[in-house]
């Protein structure tokens, strides 16, 4: 595996919060920092939050806690550098309608207009809201847990058996072939004129470099040789972490024959075949906040057009 060029900062890999992990058991410290004054609380429920729209993006609406609803699972979600400290409150619904101009929205639609702290408090919520609503029984013995480790673990009620968050690793991909041409791949449940990489999880027993070998194979029938480790962001849609390369085509074996199941269609697409595409809207590009949309730009040598949400 060989390096790759840098990439810019990730939309769902920012951050500007300490997790600060070491205060999760500390129930004396985390019951001080729930009731100061200073500590913000983000309400979410079904993986939506309140945010404001700004002139230069969006903010999440955060609430001291003297404010938050008194009911929900709790979740500590670190400190900033000047020790306000910040958690997540999950409930079955977000709390009744705020003053002002806030609205509930996911982090699909406002991932990629969020300040880094924001995004990544977001994320951080998003994940384990979502495990948590998953994860109310034992895999061991079948019976209940609770949370604990400030929402970071789940503790088996009956044999004391501990639960943490899952993250599934999967592989997502740019392959070239020697007329330096990228392969994209639609599948058939997106929306009209969308393309980006290819992707799949990472097998048991199985090297990531291996993964991207493996998936393109199976998704496109093309075979790939060397490929290059670009960077990684948190996917919490439900559990994913997106682990980015780019790769190369193996001389002969850039024929493609699609497997009918991940991906209804791929192609190769020549810069200007797809600069073309997207001027005549015939082909939108990935997502902004998804790293395929990234990969794509550092083939494409400069930022793509604005493409609509996923």
């Amino acid at each position: 595996m060989s390096t790759a060029p840098e990439t810019k900062r990730l939309a769902l890999a920012r951050a500007g919060v300490d997790r600060a992990a070491h205060h999760r058991f500390d129930e004396p410290w985390l019951a001080a920092a729930w009731s100061h004054p200073s500590t913000k609380v983000l309400p979410i429920a079904g993986g939506e939050v309140f945010v404001v729209d700004t002139e230069t993006g969006s903010e999440l609406v955060l609430l001291p806690s003297f404010e938050a609803p008194q009911t929900g699972d709790r979740y500590f979600l670190g400190t900033d550098e000047d020790g306000v400290s910040y958690f997540a409150l999950a409930g079955e619904s977000l709390p009744g309608r705020l003053d002002g101009d806030a609205r509930p929205a996911g982090l699909r639609e406002v991932g990629g207009t969020l300040s880094d702290r924001d995004a990544g408090l977001l994320v951080h919520a998003v994940a384990l809201e979502h495990w948590h609503r998953l994860h109310s029984f034992c895999s061991r013995c079948g019976h209940r847990t609770e949370k604990a480790g400030a929402g970071h673990v789940r503790r088996c009620t009956s044999c004391a058996a501990e639960h943490y968050p899952r993250t599934d690793p999967a592989v997502i991909m740019l392959i070239t072939d020697e007329e330096d041409r990228c392969l994209l791949g639609r599948q058939a449940l997106w929306p009209e004129g969308r393309w980006s990489t290819l992707a799949g999880f990472v097998e048991p027993g199985e090297s990531i470099e291996q993964a991207v070998v493996r998936e393109v194979r199976e998704e496109a029938g093309v075979r790939v040789g060397e490929v290059a480790y670009v960077a990684s962001q948190p996917w919490p849609f439900p559990s994913s972490l997106m682990l980015g390369f780019v790769g190369k085509a193996a001389p002969g074996g850039t024929g493609i024959t699609v497997d009918g199941e991940e991906l209804s269609e791929a192609r190769w697409f020549s810069r200007s075949e797809l600069k073309a595409g997207m001027e005549a809207g015939e082909i939108l590009p990935p997502s902004g906040i998804s790293i395929a949309r990234h990969l794509v730009e550092l083939w494409y040598g400069e930022p793509l057009p604005a493409a609509a949400r996923w």
